[in-house]
């Protein structure tokens, strides 16, 4: 197949991620959370206990930028920064009591979001696709990007 614009990997790859999160978007809609709020609390739910810079790392944003995300999401009692028990300079991060019923709330959602997005693959396919991707992601996370 010669390549074009609509059969591009890289673009299909970016446009189902986008149509992806649009839908995922107007779904968190309800919820009034931003994307990069439920980003966090999403990865939060998935590594709880991570360190704050850890977690920086873990969501290529900068330090600074997350520190003041995290501030205003521990505000709004969202999330607890804990000093590390060893060192107390350090700060790990964890969901508060408060927020869990709505993290749920997100994973129904998300879940959704992927059962329909996923909804023209049979179950063989799903793996399939699964483990190509997968196999893309390691063979760039082991590249000097």
């Amino acid at each position: 197949m010669e390549e074009n614009f609509k059969n591009n990997i890289g673009f299909l790859l970016h446009d189902v991620t986008r149509l992806m999160k649009r839908m995922f978007d107007k779904r968190m809609s309800t919820l009034n959370l931003t994307r990069s709020q439920w980003w966090v609390l999403n990865f939060l739910y998935f590594n709880e206990g991570i360190n704050q810079s850890d977690f920086s790392i873990l969501l290529d944003i900068e330090k600074a930028p997350l520190s003041r995300l995290l501030l205003r999401m521990e505000k709004k009692g969202w999330l607890e920064r804990r000093s590390d028990k060893k060192d107390k300079r350090i700060k790990n991060l964890f969901l508060s009591k408060k927020i869990k019923p709505l993290i749920m709330d997100m994973r129904d959602m998300a879940n959704l979001t992927r059962e329909e997005a996923l909804s023209g693959l049979n179950k063989n396919e799903q793996d399939i696709l699964r483990d190509f991707l997968m196999k893309i992601k390691i063979t760039l996370s082991t590249k000097d990007i």
